[in-house]
């Protein structure tokens, strides 16, 4: 399957031009030739200097089929345990790499991903994308999930040139990041239901065409997803391509607000360890998690709203410092928490507007699917659902529901819900 990235260059209904960075993506069985190829004699050819960045697990899967690859530039092997994408590792890389590197290949999945942009992005070189398992949707995004001194932090950086996204590679990468993958792109539709209630109450930017591009994405993926968790190659294909659209819709806008709300903030919260141990689980499966959390609260919300029992209350600026105090800064990260978090995003909304919102608002959560049926579309790609499953406790929700808005400033309903006052009894 051969992506035409032109295609989603055209002028968008929207009137905004949305820019494509990434020239050829190739999603089929033996694409890994066609990188080979293009670095012999195609268009990859005038960079004599590539550096390989892969990890021990990635460069165990590859070691073989790439090998002739391997040999044509600097490899840097991390390694798999514990790796973050951190300072630390963009230091490792950048204390061990030649200093004549002309363009960066990256043989992984997310992490090595988001590695390899970020030190690509610094630079002012090229990457290139080569996916070794269907587990996030950031392959060809343009920007990177870093964490920087314990401090999560989205940060502008190189979209790939290429992608070569080998089936018989990511198709039999181990079944958990599969269904990472599977879980991190379900969590679309909590970002896209984010997206357009904030549309509808600050008038933020909102473009149909990318929100029908995650939409396909989504559509593509739940009509396979017993296959995919049983390795058919052309549903892992599927997922592949629903990933990539997914990555292509951020590069479109410049940021991940297509694909990333509340959902990815509870996951970035869990992942600074501020209120939890830090946890053995994947990005997808910590989101798939903050999905589920998320889309039961919302849901309470929006019946609230229908039953009389939710009002605006207005935001009152202090309500979490002391929560704030206690999480972010036993970590000595509540100074870079108030600064992501200025100026406040919610000073931005009118009460009175928001209130006269709040039909419409249910009415967009009501056309999320249900909790159960969440559940089960999860639990057919076998992926993680309840806190538990991740190391987490029950107890821990309400309180990530409360600090996850903070992770990042960007407006979700669950950031809004601040404002609201409403019964959650039943």
């Amino acid at each position: 399957m051969r992506v035409d990235a032109d295609d989603f260059a055209r002028p968008c209904s929207c009137g905004k031009e949305h820019r494509i960075d990434v020239t050829e993506i190739l999603i089929e069985a033996g694409a890994v030739k066609k990188l080979e190829e293009e670095m012999s004699e195609g268009f990859l050819k005038e960079y004599i200097s590539p550096l390989f960045i892969c990890d021990t697990n990635t460069y165990q899967a590859t070691e073989e089929i790439l090998e002739e690859v391997y040999d044509r530039g600097q490899l840097v092997v991390l390694d798999a345990e514990g790796l973050h994408a951190d300072n630390y590792a963009v230091e490792i890389v950048v204390n061990n790499m030649d200093d004549d590197i002309d363009i960066i290949i990256a043989v992984g999945a997310g992490t090595i991903h988001d590695i390899s942009r970020y030190i690509a992005y610094q630079c002012k070189i090229p990457f290139v994308s080569v996916p070794t398992a269907a587990s996030v949707d950031g392959f060809v995004s343009t920007v990177a999930a870093m964490t920087f001194d314990g401090l999560k932090k989205t940060v502008p950086c190189a979209a790939p040139i290429c992608v070569y996204a080998d089936t018989e590679i990511f198709a039999n990468a181990p079944g958990r990041l599969t269904a990472s993958g599977v879980s991190d792109l379900m969590g679309k539709y909590i970002s896209l239901a984010d997206w357009q209630i904030s549309n509808l109450v600050t008038g933020e930017y909102y473009c149909e065409s990318i929100v029908e591009m995650e939409r396909k994405a989504l559509k593509t993926v739940k009509g396979c997803l017993r296959s995919i968790a049983a390795k058919d190659e052309d549903a892992c294909e599927k997922l592949m391509y629903g990933l990539i659209l997914s990555g292509l819709a951020m590069q479109m806008v410049g940021n991940s607000r297509p694909a990333s709300g509340a959902e990815h903030h509870m996951s970035h919260l869990w992942e600074m360890s501020v209120i939890n141990k830090p946890l053995d689980a994947l990005h997808g499966e910590k989101v798939s998690v903050g999905l589920i959390s998320v889309l039961e609260e919302y849901k309470k919300i929006a019946r609230a709203i229908r039953q009389g029992r939710c009002q605006v209350k207005g935001f009152e600026e202090y309500e979490d410092e002391t929560l704030l105090e206690e999480s972010f800064g036993k970590k000595g990260l509540l100074e870079g928490i108030r600064m992501e978090n200025e100026p406040e995003l919610l000073w931005e909304i009118d009460p009175d507007h928001l209130e006269a919102c709040l039909p419409e608002i249910a009415e967009i959560i009501d056309e999320l699917p249900d909790v159960e049926e969440m559940l089960y579309m999860l639990g057919k790609a076998g992926c993680k659902r309840r806190a538990e499953d991740i190391g987490l406790t029950d107890q821990i929700i309400p309180e990530s529901l409360r600090l996850a808005p903070y992770v990042r400033r960007r407006l979700t309903f669950l950031r809004m819900s601040k404002m609201l006052e409403y019964d959650a009894a039943e």
